[in-house]
Formats: structure tokens, sequence, C-alpha cells
């Protein structure tokens, strides 16, 4: 058989009475009942005048409807999930910049983005759920009802769109990545064969589903082979246990901040890790500390698998393999879907051991930004993708990142663009210069701290900076350290420079 190059054809692999997505205290949603659903959605989008050249972009909670609306949107058009805890003015950015034809919503939804929505002419569709049909399962009523017909009707093909997010950069600008129905059904495959899921497996989803791990790991990855996914409102520490015990999963995904918030809890929980045993658990967008994987493999008695991926690579990269395979902590394992290797700055492929700058080709890595010919310039050489990580390769084919060479904060796996905070913050009238940098978090890896110099005769204390910055962005965007300063250090051309301004302020 064929290996799937759409989203339609990807989901072929479940047998029609098996469960495809679950969820808390719900009825199952079958094979059968998601193909229906995803069917329906066509049929109900294209009505609405969207079709596969149009963008979606969806603005919903975690949970079983997000997964299924997701699926199904992306076998119509080009979906764009976005993060619901955005303001007014990331909305309105996110959804100009995609040129979004349509907005999905949960009817009722109180979310900023309806009104701005409203205000640039996009179209809204009300997602109503039915749980009677299944877990996810839902219609779709378009506010007001379109009828203008959409640019190309009927079911995904593979060189379509099939998602398309915004990645931070160093640059003001975020760019637009978009992956083709091959693209993500290649990386579904990988991730699929990588930890050899099949149809007898269980995944428990709590990574959100704005997120390239949680969209194709947690999400396309079980159902491409056929198993069950069991949806959670999104990542809780508290509840994690009781769905474990609901759900009986035999693997799940996350971030290592999430893993942590659950080791910690292990202990109180030791029957309910008795009675539902892993096969496996897997981390990925950020490092994992060693001395924590050995807590956690300890706590659950599995293998913890680490892989790398990015937005640009449809998600996985390289990962650790599955026993009897070596897992090495502190690497990200060996290539695991994509070719990966290491370049110069010349763009020479270098040896074993050596360091430079990670390198990926593939079926999954995107074709380029959208329209950003200057990123797409920098960001490939001799056709390989530079990650933008440094690090090196052993002679076994083992990765282990030593470094980013950009600047992205990674706040346990959120990524934000410091340029992006500069420019909210440089909207105050005390500021004068400001600059946001990485500064290191002990369980988050990285968090946000910015530098500041206040206008002459201006006053102006870190809690109000704060509530200014949480008017304009997303909570985990607003700087946790601030420091007040006469005089920013800057590089030896007079720049302000981001990288080691935390260890210049004494806060590494």
């Amino acid at each position: 058989m064929p290996s799937p190059v759409t989203i339609s054809e990807l989901l072929a692999a479940g047998d029609d009475s098996a469960a495809a997505v679950a969820a808390p205290a719900a009825r199952p949603l079958t094979y059968a009942g998601l193909r229906d659903q995803v069917a329906r959605t066509v049929l109900a989008l294209n009505g609405f005048g969207v079709g596969r050249s149009d963008r979606v972009a969806i603005v919903l909670p975690n949970g079983p409807e997000m997964a299924v609306a997701f699926v199904a949107a992306a076998a119509a058009a080009t979906t764009a999930p976005l993060n619901p805890a955005y303001r007014a003015h990331e909305f309105e950015f996110y959804l100009s910049d995609l040129r979004a034809k349509a907005l999905l919503v949960e009817r009722g939804s109180q979310s900023p983005a309806v009104a701005v929505a409203a205000k640039l002419g996009v179209k809204v569709v009300e997602l109503n759920p039915t749980p009677e049909v299944g877990a996810g399962a839902f219609e779709l009523d378009s506010t007001p009802a379109g009828s203008d017909a959409s640019a190309a009707s009927g079911p995904d093909r593979r060189d379509d769109i099939a998602l398309i997010l915004h990645t931070s950069g160093t640059t003001s600008r975020p760019k637009l990545v978009p992956l083709t129905q091959h693209n993500v059904c290649t990386s579904a495959r990988n991730v699929r064969d990588t930890l050899g899921l099949e149809p007898a497996d269980r995944g428990l989803v709590i990574m959100p589903l704005f997120h390239i791990h949680g969209l194709i790991a947690s999400l396309l990855a079980p159902l491409a082979a056929g198993s069950q996914v069991f949806c959670t409102p999104g990542y809780n520490a508290l509840r994690f246990f009781a769905w474990m015990s609901e759900a009986r999963p035999t693997w799940y995904t996350a971030v290592p901040t999430m893993h942590q918030g659950i080791l910690a809890r292990a202990d109180h929980n030791r029957e309910v890790i008795d009675a539902n045993p892993l096969r496996f658990i897997r981390s990925s967008s950020s490092s994992m500390p060693p001395q924590v994987i050995r807590e956690l493999e300890a706590a659950f008695g599995a293998p913890l698998i680490e892989a790398y991926g990015m937005t640009e690579a449809s998600h996985q990269m390289a990962s650790n393999p599955l026993p009897p395979g070596t897992r090495i902590p502190g690497t990200v394992g060996i290539a695991a879907g994509p070719e990966v290797a290491i370049m110069d700055e010349q763009g020479l492929l270098l040896p074993p051991g050596q360091l430079g700058e990670i390198v990926i080709r593939g079926e999954n890595v995107m074709h380029g930004y959208e329209n950003n010919a200057s990123a797409n310039a920098e960001a490939f050489t001799n056709g390989w993708f530079r990650t933008g990580d440094q690090g090196q390769m052993s002679a076994t084919g083992y990765v282990t990142i030593t470094g980013r060479l950009k600047e992205i904060i990674n706040r346990g796996g959120e990524k934000i663009s410091p340029r992006e905070v500069d420019e909210v913050l440089m909207d105050h009238p005390a500021i004068l210069q400001v600059v946001t940098f990485a500064v290191p978090h002990a369980r988050l890896g990285e968090d946000v701290a910015t530098a500041v110099v206040l206008r002459e005769g201006s006053s102006l204390s870190e809690k109000e900076l704060r509530e200014f910055a949480a008017r304009r962005l997303a909570d985990f965007k607003v700087p946790r350290t601030v420091m007040f300063l006469p005089e920013i250090p800057k590089g030896p051309t007079g720049k302000l420079q981001r990288i080691g301004l935390a260890a210049k302020l004494g806060l590494a």
C-alpha cells in the first residue's frame, strides 16, 4: 500500500470500528466517524466559500474538538492554529499576516479573535459539538453564512498547504512556515515509525494543539498508525494521573517542563503508574536534563525517548531510538526522517566530532518561508536547511546540540522573539531603550528578561511595565525579570547585544 501523502489518506489506517479520538468522560469517536466528520467538514467549508487554497485560522481550547477540527479542516483548506491566549493586538497581526479567509471558533466563543475577525472582514465559522456522535465530533455554522465560491473545492492533494505556522525570529516580523500535505504526512510517518506505533497503542494528548509538536507527534503520528488519541483539555499536572487512569495510555509526549511537573507528583500516584504501565515516554521541543531523564525512567519504569524537532521540519528531525537501540542522554539521538549533517559557515559539511551548524534536508522539510526571499537565502545552503542550532555529530550519528545560534528565547518550549517584546515595550512613553533577552531558569530552561533605560525625568515600576506588556502580549511573553539601568552594555561596535547580556548583568 503506498504511503499516505494527504491527511485524508493518512486517516485510512484505522479500522472502521476502532476508537480514533477519546476524551475524559466522553464516548470515543471511531475511525469511521472521524472519516465521516472529515468528509462533512470539507463539504461544509466548501459551502461557506472556503477551499483548498484558503486559510482557516483555528482558535479553540485544547481537547477533542480542537484535534478533530484541525484534522478535518486541514483536509479541506490550509489550517493556521493560533494560541487562544493571544490578545486582540496579536490576533490582528496573525489574522492579517495569514490573509485568513475564515476563523474557526467554538459557538459562543468570547475570544478577542472574533471581534478582530469582524474588524478585518474575516468569515467566522462556529463549531457546535455533537458529543453523542463521539468525542470531538461537531457541526459547523458560518456567521454570516457565506456563498462565495472557493478557489479550489474538494479534498486535499499532495502539494496543497495543509498547515501554516509562524515561527519567531530575531527580526521584528515572525516568518511564515507553509507545510504541505506531503510534508506533514511524511513527518507523521517518521514519528510513527520511530516510536513503533501500532493500532493497539493509546496516546495521552497533553501538548497544546497550536504547536507543531502537538499537531504532529501527539495527533497525526498515532492516527497514521490507526491507534487512539485521548485528548485532554491541556497540560495539568494535578489531573494527569486521573487522565492516565481513565485513558490507560501506552505513551505520551511532552516538553521537559511538563515532564518535571508530572514527575513531582509521581510518588503520590504509584498505584496509577503500576496499574497502567507505559511502553515509553517521549520528550521534545527543548533539552531534557539527563538527571530528569533518569528520574522519570525510574518513576515510570519506561524508557524516555528524547527527540529534536522544529516547525520548518514539520517537527521531527532526530530522535533517540527505542530499546533495544541505544539512548544517549544529553543527545537528541540519530537522524529520524530527514538527513542530518553539520555545516561550517562556508557551507561545507563537517566530519564527526566537529562543531558547526545543524542542517537538514528531506521530504518533511518546508520548501521555503512564505514571501521572504532574504530569509530563504540565509536559511538554505546547497539544498540544506540551516536550523540555526549549533552542534556536533558523533561517529555513530548521535547529534548533540551545544547552543542556539539564534537569539530566540525558549521558555519551556514556547519560542519568543525578543525583538517583538522590545517593540511592544518601546511604545511606553517612559522607556528610552530596551533589550529583551534570555536568562537561565531551573525549570523552564530559559525565561524572559528585559533591560530598560528610562527617559530622563520619567519613572516606571516593574509592576507597571509588566501590566503594560500583559495588555499587548500573551502571558508567556511578558518579562519575568526587569532591570532598570542607566546604560545597557554595548558590543565593540556600539550595538546593543542580547547574546551574553544575562552574564554581563550577573543573571547567569
